[in-house]
């Protein structure tokens, strides 16, 4: 006889790894964004602009890159 009571042990083992799997992926662009818009930020300060260019574009970018990331990621997620 199987016992229902070992599946449970697995699920939630399961469950908890998409748990970490997708806060490490908010984590990840978290850092992305932060990275880029203090790039920008820095490019801004050593050549200044009225607009501040830099920070506005490089944020833009930074997330635009981090949310192809984590579709990236999700995709090949959904195919394990």
């Amino acid at each position: 006889m199987t016992d229902p009571n070992q599946k449970q042990p697995q699920d939630q083992k399961k469950q908890l790894n998409s748990y970490a799997r997708f806060s490490g992926m908010a984590i990840q662009m978290f850092a992305i964004i932060g990275l880029g818009t203090f790039a920008g930020v820095k490019l801004d300060e050593y050549y200044p602009n009225e607009h501040n260019l830099f920070s506005v574009s490089l944020a833009l970018i930074s997330v635009i890159a981090s949310i192809i990331f984590v579709i990236r990621q999700i995709i090949s997620a959904s195919k394990d």
